[in-house]
């Protein structure tokens, strides 16, 4: 089973086609349980405004955009890059 580092590593590399199950341990790690509206999963963070983490479960994947928002996230809360 992959590590939340490594799934990291690889969301930042290629945001393209990133299982939902993935971001969501991910998301958790770092954020903590999220607040689950119909097919919205919301996730508190520490400041107010973007980035923003909000994810949507599609055919079991994940938008490009919400998994540069949970990198984008990440990068702000740890004050690393994840390249």
């Amino acid at each position: 089973m992959p590590t939340v580092e490594s799934i990291l590593n690889s969301m930042s590399d290629n945001p393209e086609n990133v299982r939902f199950s993935e971001v969501l341990k991910v998301a958790e790690h770092f954020f903590g349980k999220p607040r689950i509206k119909g097919s919205h999963y919301i996730f508190q963070t520490p400041w107010k405004g973007n980035p923003r983490i909000n994810l949507q479960n599609r055919k079991g994947y994940v938008h490009e955009y919400q998994v540069k928002q949970v990198v984008a996230a990440i990068e702000m809360l740890t004050g690393e890059k994840h390249v």
